[in-house]
């Protein structure tokens, strides 16, 4: 940006400091997630079977078109189904600084992902193909509708890094046609902090055009606990849209919960 801008400092809704709180108890009893946030794109890979990962978002900044915006929070829950499948549920609140407005919900959608070839993120020889599936919900703010969207995804893992290839193509929720084709490169996954970057194009066909880079690195703390950091630029329609973006990923299988509740009592 050519001219400085100043950062408003939000003021967090109470509904989200005891969620918080929620979310660092359940790392204690998290087991093996893979962090795959802090990017738009995903990996050819599903969540266990019976176990519930989520990527969180506690509080994000973006700024575009003159606006500054509080991402919080910016949410994905996995839920393994059974082997090779899971379903996926997404969301996030959004709420304008600067010019100051009302929160809504954006980016909501509920999915399908299968995966159709085990590979390398299964510990098996050669690519790990997936594809991914399912519905676009309305913003709860506007007139959006209901959009579908149909993704493939392959992964392949080297001892040097991990390159996720991801195409897609959806209807959006105001019914135009959409394209989405990007590639995520991480460091070695035996490094417990490794460098990891994005990059994707994207054109929603009669509207705009995005070409998005992103930066960052990813701290596994341990196999069940990774936090994320990632600065993202983009130009969507030749107009600069720049994002600060910081999470954490954890996983739990829904018995061990059952099983402590049980203990409690």
């Amino acid at each position: 940006m050519c001219t400085r801008q100043q950062i408003s400092i939000p003021v967090f809704p109470k509904w989200l400091v005891p969620g918080s709180v929620i979310v660092m108890c359940f790392s204690v009893w998290s087991s093996s997630a893979w962090a795959y946030r802090p990017f738009d794109g995903t990996d050819a890979a599903v969540a266990a079977p019976g176990e519930l990962e989520i990527e969180l978002q506690p509080a994000g900044r973006l700024r575009e078109s003159g606006t500054t915006s509080l991402i919080a929070p910016a949410t994905v829950i996995n839920y393994g189904l059974s082997e090779g499948w899971e379903a996926v549920l997404e969301g996030q609140g959004q709420t304008p600084l600067s010019p100051s407005g009302p929160t809504s919900l954006t980016t909501a959608g509920a999915f399908l992902k299968h995966v159709l070839q085990p590979g390398s993120l299964q510990d098996k020889a050669g690519p790990s193909i997936a594809t991914e599936f399912g519905m676009l919900l309305p913003d709860s703010t506007g007139n959006s509708g209901v959009g579908a969207s149909l993704a493939g995804i392959v992964s392949q893992r080297w001892d040097w890094g991990t390159i996720h290839l991801n195409a897609e193509t959806a209807l959006t929720r105001d019914h135009h046609a959409d394209l989405f084709v990007g590639g995520i490169i991480e460091g070695p996954s035996k490094w417990t902090v490794r460098p990891v970057a994005e990059f994707f194009y994207e054109k929603d066909f009669g509207q705009f055009e995005t070409v998005s880079a992103l930066v960052g690195l990813i701290w596994r703390v341990r196999d069940n606990l990774s936090f994320d950091v990632g600065l993202r630029h983009a130009l969507t329609n030749g107009h600069p849209v720049n994002e600060i973006r910081a999470g954490l990923t954890f996983g739990f299988p829904l018995q061990m919960l059952s099983e402590r509740r049980q203990q409690s009592r």
